[in-house]
């Protein structure tokens, strides 16, 4: 093949079959978003000029990215970037790729949060920040504390504050789960890991591979984070404050009865996109 021959179309088909061959299973879109960053143009602007041929420098740009896409590297750490809810969040793997799963804890959050409400809240293991940093930017009045053990994920969480102009309202705290804290909080928020530590193994090479493994496992059971958790965060808590977990498939029972030991209230489930029973909710009574 010249060339003259590697036109937009023809190097999108041949990176969508390189993809598939491999079982990447979204091999269409991984194709699109990597060929528009080489391009350096918005993903639907490929369709625009599909005959083009590509200028060397592009050919090479689109291999680069092709290679690191072979070794399972995800994406959006290819990217650098991944939209989540309604804002598109700087990734890097220091912090898991956000997904639409937990968008569901975010809908949640919002419920139980006013238009005017103040706060303060807390997100427990912020990762990225986007779950906390999602709820500021919905909540203009609202101030959080983010936690996370990683320094590079507080990094990570920093910038995206910036980017979505709501980090004078956050504060950001190293440290182990609700050892940093203080309150009381009006609502805490986690995601916490919960794979067990059998099950690292069997999850995709995408992230098995270049996820953190820190935000990922949490024990025998996957559960070791969500019972403590449980058992502290009432301490940081209002009377009528909220605790929203969420939770890996068929967990969802289990934390419920968690909370439920702890002192917690009013508890409820909810299904994600997919039905899976992924956020885990209660309200703390107070004394």
């Amino acid at each position: 093949m010249t060339a003259e021959s590697w036109t937009v179309r023809r190097i999108l088909a041949w990176m969508q079959q390189d993809f598939a061959a491999r079982g990447i299973e979204s091999a269409r879109l991984d194709a699109e978003l990597l060929l528009a960053k080489a391009l350096d143009l918005p993903r639907m602007n490929l369709y625009l000029d599909l005959d083009r041929p590509l200028a060397p420098e592009e050919r090479s740009a689109a291999r680069d990215l092709v290679q690191r896409r072979r070794t399972r590297e995800p994406v959006a750490y290819i990217l650098g970037e991944r939209a989540f809810y309604k804002h598109t969040f700087v990734v890097s793997p220091a912090v898991l790729v956000p997904r639409p799963d937990t968008e569901t804890l975010v809908e949640r959050a919002l419920a139980r949060l006013e238009e005017d409400a103040e706060g303060p809240m807390l997100d427990v293991g912020t990762g990225s920040g986007c779950i906390g940093l999602s709820l500021l930017a919905e909540r203009p009045e609202l101030v959080a504390d983010l936690v996370d053990l990683s320094p590079d994920a507080l990094d990570v969480a920093r910038r995206n504050a910036e980017r979505l102009a709501v980090a004078e309202r956050a504060r950001f705290l190293e440290g182990d789960l609700l050892a940093p804290a203080a309150g009381p909080y009006a609502l805490i928020t986690s995601n916490p890991p919960y794979l067990r530590e059998d099950e690292l193994g069997d999850v995709e090479a995408d992230v098995r591979d270049h996820e953190p493994h820190l935000a990922l496992v949490a024990g025998v059971d996957g559960l070791e984070a969500h019972r403590r958790l449980a058992a502290g965060a009432g301490a940081h808590l209002r009377p009528g404050g909220a605790l929203l977990l969420e939770v890996g498939a068929g967990q969802a029972q289990d934390v419920k009865a968690l909370l439920a030991s702890a002192g917690f209230r009013t508890l409820a489930v909810h299904r994600d996109l997919g039905g899976v029973e992924r956020v885990v909710e209660g309200t703390w009574p107070g004394a």
